[in-house]
């Protein structure tokens, strides 16, 4: 059995794409574990409250697989559209280092190649 990770798009309102700089200093799409008891959408719709301090409301699902985290530790990973739902003024949580917001065309090399695959799926790249 592996964990299962909920991720989302999200754009910013001027287009840029929303990503967050974790502990292995990799960028990674917000979201994060599925709790007992709710749905996807609800999973993410909260990870991306306590971790931005934005609302969104989460659109269809784009992708799932399987992630190799770090060597030997796999986490199961689900990627969905999200939409802004009023103002955008992120904050970055505890859970990691900075918030980073990215052109479409210009995602940083250190996102990984997952991510990178809903992005342009989403964004129609």
């Amino acid at each position: 059995m592996f964990p299962v990770s909920i991720k989302g798009v999200l754009q910013s309102p001027e287009g840029l794409v929303v990503l967050m700089l974790n502990e292995r200093d990799e960028w990674e799409l917000p979201g994060g574990r599925i709790e007992l008891g709710e749905t996807a959408a609800q999973c993410l719709a909260r990870e991306i409250d306590e971790e931005l301090a934005v609302a969104v409301s989460v659109g269809e699902p784009l992708d799932s697989y399987l992630f190799e985290v770090i060597p030997g530790k796999h986490v199961f990973i689900s990627t969905y559209r999200c939409q802004l739902l009023g103002g955008f003024v992120p904050t970055v949580s505890h859970e990691h280092k900075e918030i980073g917001l990215f052109e479409p065309g210009q995602l940083p090399v250190n996102l990984p190649w997952g991510y990178r695959e809903s992005i342009i799926k989403a964004l129609g790249l």
